[in-house]
């Protein structure tokens, strides 16, 4: 009698051609349903919510050269596209090995890779920072072939529950792995004007790093609440009020970015991770291995660039980049988060 006289509840319609809240964009986070939908989403050079759109595929597995019956690492499998373009060039012969910290989005991953057929026989996948890729070596061997994508996921920026982006309102959190160590929120609430406005410059080259640390560490002390995005990006506004109005809006948004950067390395120790997984390289890497990484911001880059130089003066690497290869003006018009990746590369002796 119950089931008689429920009543049927129809899907909330979808609003507009394109939502703007997250939760309303139920076609773009089912891509299986919505082809259509997602396709045209792309073609505008937009990301689909919930997707990531993996930049420099080309550049990058002609450099890895892959061959069937090889071991490589996915050092950053996110969504899983760089995984997924490598696994078929392995054509089923060989092993490859994927690690992310995401405890949301590797599950995720995983059973969106089983689907397409690549399960634990071709494709291992551990929860892990890369950071501890001796740790796979132990269990691989010697790879082959190595990639580290060091973006921060589209998915990931997009889901207003994760706090990445300040465009959207949702907890200060930025936390790679929302399990462990502390939000940027608890981060901020402890730190020194000193030690924020070296943060700020170092991660991001963020150049009001003086005023705004000044601003957000002076409002905590006089109790001022900062446990969301929006109340970060306000703070950052109202400091940065002095700049021209015909440059303000462009500024700001600008430093929002670069401080948002700055508390996710920060809270995510991101630079210590990476100059770790730089230092164990060469022991996880084959005679003649290849390894590919892709940075986003200076920081990164100048980390990368200094070790692979180093260690190609030391005989380590026979052969490094030259210099640093940027996606083509044809991806960075169809997808504007490719515009500040920067591709480096080095072969082990």
């Amino acid at each position: 009698m119950d089931n008689q006289n429920k009543k049927h509840q129809r899907r909330p319609r979808y609003k507009g051609t394109y939502p703007k809240a997250f939760k309303d964009k139920y076609k773009e986070l089912q891509p299986e349903l919505y082809a259509d939908t997602v396709a045209k989403v792309i073609q505008k050079g937009n990301t689909p919510a919930g997707m990531h759109r993996s930049i420099c595929v080309k550049e990058i597995l002609e450099f890895l050269q892959i061959t069937p019956g090889q071991t490589g690492l996915d050092a950053t499998l996110g969504y899983g596209g760089h995984t997924l373009e490598m696994l078929k060039c392995l054509d089923s012969k060989g092993h490859l090995y994927a690690t992310d910290v995401d405890s949301i989005e590797l599950p995720r991953t995983r059973e969106r890779l089983e689907r397409l057929g690549y399960g634990p026989e071709i494709l291992t996948i551990r929860q892990a920072n890369f950071s501890n890729i001796d740790q796979i070596v132990s269990e691989s061997g010697p790879l082959d072939f190595i990639l580290a994508d060091l973006g921060v996921s589209s998915m990931q920026i997009d889901n207003p529950e994760r706090g990445f982006s300040f465009k959207t309102e949702g907890p200060l959190d930025l936390r790679l792995d929302s399990s462990k160590g502390i939000s940027a929120a608890e981060r901020l609430k402890t730190i020194s004007q000193d030690e924020l406005q070296g943060m700020l410059l170092e991660n991001a080259d963020e150049p009001h790093c003086v005023e705004i640390a000044h601003a957000i560490t002076f409002a905590i002390k006089k109790g001022a609440e900062i446990t969301t995005t929006s109340q970060l990006r306000q703070i950052i506004e109202d400091t940065l009020k002095f700049i021209p109005e015909r440059d303000r809006d462009y500024e700001v948004k600008k430093s929002c970015q670069r401080c948002f950067q700055a508390l996710r390395i920060d809270v995510n120790n991101e630079f210590e991770a990476l100059y770790e997984f730089l230092e164990k390289l060469p022991d996880a890497m084959a005679e003649g291995g290849r390894i590919a990484i892709l940075t986003f911001h200076s920081g990164e880059d100048r980390l990368v660039k200094k070790s692979f130089r180093h260690l190609y003066r030391e005989g380590v690497y026979k052969e490094i980049t030259p210099k640093a290869i940027r996606p083509s003006a044809e991806e960075c018009s169809s997808n504007s988060r490719a515009r500040s990746a920067k591709l480096r590369w080095a072969i082990k002796n």
